[in-house]
């Protein structure tokens, strides 16, 4: 086999890995995601009490996110990736059985599940960038598409296990031994950052450091846009099921089968999205789509039936779906300051995270959860303004 045959069979095996940890990280956040309503029931939580509940998790994952660009510069993405998947493991195992008992040890299971997530997101999106490259064409959609099939894959088996009456336990426990026993076997894979990418000049060890990042517009900018599709991304994933069963009146089975339709929708753009980005651009594709996804939450809050309902949560869907993959792309831009930018970016795309929880339940607490998510049509419309940030730096191998 030659040198090229060999390269291009290592890539291969790594894209496969890379799926692999997108696909887990997926799986396991729809799993605890799908049984939020049970929870939120067996504690009695009104809907402001469960937006600070859920602010655990983006506190955890804002813990991890400044530090992450140079925990996964000093071991690398596998291994970033392989402790975080246990620790998350962890996390849902507190959470699993820390509900039962009351509210703090759950808020201590989802800071676990928030912070492993937060580390292994950027690990695996650094990973997914230098593979990327080294195919030489756009396929970090689909990266992200393997986290959407992972998070229907969870949605479902949610929606099996509230149908079938299983216990939030015994089903939180499952996924988090199938975490830590399938996601470290399959990163193993991964290529090594510093084997992959070109030798640097000297002068590049001082421009990737992380904290010289934050003082850049450009990457600032594309942090804003990660911010409000993430935003959007979670409202839906911690909101669309209960505010269906709430403002609608609908059963919980119905609630879960609307989120899913949310999960199938973001997957299959992402999986089928790439041709629409090489041939439009970033730019002009995300703008697309923010508007299709700003018609979805107008048509699932407003609305007078369930059916269109669901349609609304499918537009929605399907509208978030590029936005925080093309950021992390457009962050890894340039190979000697991936890591940092990328960092900086998901950092400030988590702030989502922080805010939108307690927000869409504050709101939710003075009128319902149903309209209050009309804050997500607003902030996509306000997120166009700056979307011109996500061009190719000059000079870079990216061709959208």
């Amino acid at each position: 086999m030659s040198d090229i045959d060999a390269a291009s069979a290592r890539t291969a095996v790594a894209v496969r890995a890379t799926y692999i940890a997108f696909i887990g990280a997926g799986f396991a956040f729809a799993s605890w995601a799908s049984r939020i309503p049970q929870v939120r029931d067996r504690l009695e939580l009104t809907s402001s009490q469960l937006g600070i509940v859920l602010l655990a998790i983006a506190v955890g994952s804002l813990f991890a996110l400044p530090m992450s660009g140079i925990i996964i510069n000093r071991f690398g993405s596998r291994l970033t990736v392989t402790v975080m998947s246990l620790v998350l493991a962890v996390g849902l195992t507190i959470i699993a059985t820390g509900y039962l008992v009351g509210v703090v040890p759950l808020l201590i299971g989802l800071f676990v599940l928030g912070f492993a997530n937060g580390a292994w997101d950027v690990a695996m999106n650094v990973h997914g960038a230098v593979a990327e490259r080294r195919l030489g064409r756009s396929i970090m959609p689909r990266f992200h598409a393997g986290f959407s099939a992972g998070t229907v894959v969870g949605a479902l088996i949610g929606t099996a296990m509230v149908a079938l009456n299983i216990s939030v336990t015994v089903h939180l426990l499952t996924v988090a031994a199938v975490i830590a026993g399938t996601i470290p076997w399959g990163v193993r894979q991964f290529l090594n950052e510093s084997d992959a990418e070109p030798e640097q000049p000297a002068a590049d060890a001082s421009r990737s450091h992380a904290l010289a990042r934050w003082k850049e517009p450009r990457t600032l900018l594309i942090g804003v846009v990660a911010l409000s599709f993430a935003f959007a991304e979670g409202s839906g994933n911690d909101w669309l099921n209960i505010a269906l069963i709430d403002g609608y009146d609908a059963s919980a089975v119905a609630g879960t089968l609307a989120f899913t339709t949310f999960l199938v929708a973001m997957t299959a753009v992402r999986w089928f999205g790439n041709g629409l980005l090489d041939r439009y651009g970033r730019v002009v594709v995300l703008r697309g789509l923010a508007g299709v996804s700003v018609v979805g939450v107008l048509l699932f809050v407003l609305s007078p039936v369930v059916p269109l309902a669901f349609l609304g949560a499918f537009l929605w869907g399907s509208g978030v779906s590029l936005g925080f993959p093309v950021a992390m792309s457009a962050a890894a831009d340039e190979p000697a300051a991936a890591a940092a930018r990328v960092s900086v970016v998901a950092s400030i795309g988590y702030f989502a995270f922080l805010g939108g929880p307690p927000l869409i339940g504050f709101l939710g607490g003075h009128g319902d959860v149903l309209h209050a998510l009309l804050v997500v049509a607003g902030l996509l419309a306000c997120s166009l303004l700056v979307m011109g940030a996500l061009r190719p730096l000059p000079g870079s191998n990216s061709r959208h």
